[in-house]
């Protein structure tokens, strides 16, 4: 049985939790409280979730999902990760993370500081472009017309091919924009956040997407 390690436990990686257990993946969860502020969660999501500290989640986990403030990225816990594929979901909020000059300049992305802190990780873009509650609502059986696509990016395929299978899974088309450095296409106020879009709609907003904002 495939274990998700999940560090974060707000919106979105309660609801990637969620949608985990129906498909009959183990949940380990965590957040930056402790576990026991997670009883209520692991018990609305049954005997395959429970909760644990970051560093348990992320050694538990086949692959983990990363849902923290960009603020804290480097709080994630590197050694319990290594060699493993990370999905990371990170927007970059200047009002609540303060000001990255390299994020500003256009000069970095928020899943490449991810991946430049994780080093021996696998770090791949995944669910950072989709409101929460649609997580567990609009997914839609392969080949549904106009079944709703996700955008996914990594320096490594074997990242980028999980992201892949794990959206099939979870409803959704993948378009892979290729290496991080190109993740900045999806990320906030371009034309492709957080908007139901198929396929098509999607690498078509990725090409208008311009590089500072």
């Amino acid at each position: 049985m495939t274990t998700i390690g999940i560090i974060g436990a707000g919106h979105i990686g309660s609801q990637v939790a969620r949608k985990a257990v129906e498909l009959g993946y183990e949940v380990v969860i965590s957040n930056s409280r402790g576990p026991e502020t997670l009883t209520e969660l692991v018990a609305e999501l049954g005997p395959k979730a429970r909760a644990a500290t970051p560093a348990e989640a992320a050694a538990a986990g086949d692959f983990a999902v990363v849902t923290v403030p960009l603020k804290n990225y480097r709080e994630l816990p590197a050694e319990p990760l290594a060699g493993k594929v990370v999905i990371d979901t990170n927007n970059y909020y200047w009002e609540r993370d303060g000001r990255f000059p390299a994020l500003d300049a256009g000069e970095a992305t928020t899943s490449g500081l991810v991946q430049e802190h994780l080093t021996e990780s696998k770090v791949a873009k995944g669910f950072n472009h989709i409101m929460a509650a649609d997580i567990t609502t609009d997914g839609t059986p392969a080949g549904t017309p106009g079944r709703r696509a996700l955008a996914t990016a990594s320096d490594f395929d074997e990242a980028s091919d999980l992201v892949t299978r794990l959206y099939d899974e979870f409803g959704f088309d993948t378009v892979n924009i290729g290496p991080l450095s190109e993740s900045w296409r999806v990320e906030r106020d371009r034309p492709a956040y957080v908007i139901r879009q198929d396929a098509a709609e999607l690498e078509a907003n990725l090409a208008k997407a311009t590089r500072t904002v």
